[in-house]
């Protein structure tokens, strides 16, 4: 996925939430909605989200230095994580404590129907980014599952704004059922109990996106067929006795580190062996692009597993 296709969808969801969140503070403020007032939260907190990740890009895409010899790659991934956590302690934290206050202390929703209309035109303004962002990631993903797709995505920007978008899809329906509830049957605490539902929905959102970004901030492995693809060049060489370890690291979506342990025949010159490694690491560079480091060890099988040993 390029930056510039989740560029496209994190300004989109920008764009819309911005106009979404003025249109529902002044809904909340008028009508005293607990429900409305949560759901412009979530709209705030979702813009200044989207320029985080939109930070993170850019710093991401910085050139590698002396302090940062590998690149700011991870950069994205460290933003993507402080995200998760605002979602949980702004967006989930101001809902789930307004709705209880409401629960505890209901008030008279005034003018409801402003809130039926703000919540309506909301979902049809939310659906667009959605789409888009669905659609963007739908394409990378191919004939995979979405749960398997979001857990091998190395973009957090992309599976980040699907996320926030899905969650605000739920807390808009939320709402919207919850006013209709207390509205229809009198049950003015069932606008409080939304607010509640859609910090638990905010909270859950938040917890999934912090997980994911944790497993690539720690160092996720590049995909299994890529890893394969590489042990499948060297297999068979004639002048490779053993492929002894095949190590990725991601540092951005599309910055990989590989590092190679080879067993070379003993009665190989130096010359040549330099050679061959020099040629393959062209090789795997033009069958990956996103593979920008190469590390080459020449080893032993016999003093590799030794190292490893020591190493456990």
């Amino acid at each position: 996925m390029s930056a510039h296709s989740s560029k496209k969808v994190i300004f989109a969801a920008l764009i819309g939430n911005f106009l979404i969140f003025v249109t529902k503070l002044g809904a909340a403020l008028y009508t005293n909605s607990s429900a409305m007032f949560s759901e412009a939260v979530h709209s705030i907190v979702d813009c200044g989200n989207q320029v985080l990740l939109l930070y993170g890009i850019k710093k991401a895409s910085k050139a590698a230095d002396r302090d940062h010899p590998f690149g700011y790659g991870k950069e994205l991934y460290f933003w993507s994580f402080v995200v998760a956590m605002l979602i949980f302690a702004v967006g989930a934290g101001v809902s789930l404590y307004e709705g209880i206050h409401k629960i505890l202390e209901p008030a008279v929703i005034t003018n409801i129907h402003i809130n039926y209309i703000v919540l309506s035109v909301a979902i049809l303004f939310e659906a667009y980014p959605w789409k888009m962002a669905y659609d963007e990631f739908n394409s990378r993903r191919g004939k995979r599952g979405m749960v398997d797709a979001v857990r091998r995505s190395k973009d957090p920007s992309l599976f980040a704004i699907l996320f926030e978008d899905t969650a605000a899809l739920l807390g808009l329906a939320t709402a919207l059922i919850g006013l209709f509830i207390g509205d229809y049957f009198n049950i003015p605490e069932a606008d409080g109990i939304a607010s509640v539902m859609i910090g638990l929905i905010l909270a859950m959102t938040a917890a999934v996106l912090a997980f994911e970004c944790k497993s690539l901030l720690i160092g996720e492995a590049a995909e299994s067929k890529v890893v394969k693809s590489i042990g499948d060049l060297f297999d068979g060489h004639p002048s490779i006795d053993n492929i002894n370890e095949v190590l990725t690291m991601h540092f951005g979506p599309n910055d990989i580190l590989l590092n190679l342990s080879l067993d070379f025949k003993n009665d190989i010159p130096a010359g040549e062996v330099e050679n061959i490694i020099s040629m393959f690491e062209q090789k795997i560079k033009q069958m990956h692009p996103e593979i920008k480091r190469v590390f080459i060890e020449v080893q032993s099988r016999h003093g590799h597993l030794m190292n490893k040993r020591m190493d456990n």
